[in-house]
C-alpha cells in the first residue's frame, strides 16, 4: 500500500519555446499562470511518527523558493539547458528537489485550465 500527498502552488512566468513552425503562437514570447502541483509518496510502513508522508508544512521552502526564484521571470534563463516546455519545467523542478523531498514521486505543471504536464519518473 502507498500513501501520497498532493500539494498546489502557483507563479506567473514568460517563456518562448524554440523549435517551433514559423508563426507557432509558442514561439512568440509569451507568459502563463503555472499551477505546480507537488506529489510525494510513502509506503505504509514508511509514514513518520505522526502518520504523515510528509509534514505539509516543511512544503513552505518549496513555495518560498518559487515565490523568490521562478515567479515573474523569464523561464528561458533558468532553464537555459533547455527549452521551457511544461514537461522540461516539471522534470526540471522535480531534479531540483528531489534532494531537499526524497518522497517526490512526481511533479505536474499546468500552462492553462485544460493542461497539465507531469514527470513521473
Amino acid at each position: 500500500m502507498t500513501f501520497r500527498i498532493t500539494k498546489e502552488f502557483h507563479f506567473s512566468a514568460s517563456h518562448r519555446l524554440d523549435g517551433l513552425p514559423e508563426g507557432h503562437p509558442c514561439g512568440r514570447l509569451h507568459g502563463h499562470n503555472y499551477v505546480v502541483e507537488l506529489e510525494l509518496a510513502a509506503a505504509a510502513d514508511g509514514l513518520d511518527e505522526v502518520g504523515f508522508v510528509r509534514d505539509y508544512g516543511e512544503l513552505k521552502d518549496f513555495s518560498r523558493w518559487l515565490d523568490h526564484e521562478v515567479d515573474h521571470r523569464h523561464l528561458n534563463d533558468l532553464l537555459a539547458d533547455r527549452n521551457p516546455s511544461a514537461e522540461n519545467l516539471s522534470r526540471w523542478l522535480y531534479e531540483r528537489w528531489l534532494p531537499r523531498y526524497p518522497e517526490l514521486s512526481s511533479v505536474r505543471v499546468s500552462e492553462t485550465a485544460k493542461t497539465w504536464a507531469e514527470y513521473r519518473p
